[in-house]
């Protein structure tokens, strides 16, 4: 995610360009046969294209809607992923005495879940960090983070078999390792549903015929105008559709992205802190391209 940055228009242009083209030959074509003596003799009241551009309105302002929804979802839930994490750690360090190695280790796994967790969403690469504490710990699954928990609850479960734990503290533990589970299922559930295609089709055929029959209610004597106008009003309505496909799927590495990297990187900084590191770098590291 662009943080504290404007998204460049160009960034549109480019997402809509072929649609961009299209419209505009279209235009110029539609305005140039409308002032043919036979088209000039088809007119339309405007109230027809006017009605037809409301129910198109509508419908974008339903689906920008439920995009924003799962967008803000996604970023309530991270929010929840960096309270969760910390909660753990500090629960860890109450419960146990200090110095233990079990905190260290715990709070590191929980600092690569983090970053192991958002890689997979994106569908990227582990990083280096990950890829090593995986190496060496000999972790290897088709879901990596879902192995990372199953390794919190087994030490948790040897913690508590030594007595390090009262019933009480392991069930607090546990209830934190559930909830990180359940924000990861969240997770999941947005980046593997995808928004209805059958909805966009739709929002498309309206677009292009509001396009066709708008220069049918214009006047005909102002064909620059009327060219202008065909031209503009279906590239906005493209233009908001193409915002809300962006706005809609928030892991895919784009420029509304969830900043998942970022939300990573403070988890490891407050977390480190917490279990008394030392030199703790307080400035991030740019490890995607689109969160600078």
């Amino acid at each position: 995610m662009l943080l504290n940055k404007k998204i460049s228009v160009w960034y549109f242009i480019r997402e809509i360009k072929s649609q961009i083209l299209f419209i505009g030959i279209f235009a110029v074509v539609i305005g140039l046969l409308d002032m043919l003596p036979w088209f000039q003799k088809i007119s339309l009241p405007l109230n027809i294209p006017a009605l037809l551009g409301t129910a198109v309105s509508l419908l974008l302002a339903f689906r920008t809607s439920q995009s924003y929804e799962r967008w803000w979802e996604a970023r309530t839930v991270w929010g929840a992923i960096a309270n969760d994490s910390r909660t753990l750690v500090r629960l860890v360090s109450q419960f146990l005495p200090e110095g233990d190695q079990n905190i260290r280790a715990i709070a590191e796994r929980q600092i690569i879940w983090t970053y192991a967790l958002g890689e997979s969403l994106r569908k990227l690469p582990f990083s280096d960090k990950v890829q090593k504490y995986l190496d060496e710990n000999k972790i290897s699954a088709v879901n990596i983070p879902n192995a990372l928990l199953d390794a919190h609850s087994k030490q948790l479960q040897k913690i508590a078999a030594s007595k390090e734990l009262t019933d009480f503290q392991q069930m607090q533990l546990n209830d934190m390792i559930t909830r990180l589970c359940d924000s990861m299922g969240k997770c999941e559930r947005l980046k593997n549903t995808v928004f209805p295609r059958s909805y966009s089709v739709l929002v498309h055929i309206l677009i292009y015929v509001f396009a066709a029959i708008l220069p049918f209610g214009l006047d005909d004597s102002q064909l620059t105008v009327e060219i202008m106008i065909t031209f503009l009003v279906p590239i906005v309505f493209i233009t908001i559709e193409k915002t809300s496909i962006i706005m809609q799927d928030p892991f895919e590495n784009g420029p509304v992205d969830t900043p998942m990297t970022s939300l990573a990187q403070t988890i490891e900084i407050n977390i480190r802190q917490m279990i008394g590191e030392q030199n703790v770098p307080l400035k991030k590291e740019n490890t995607s391209y689109y969160e600078m």
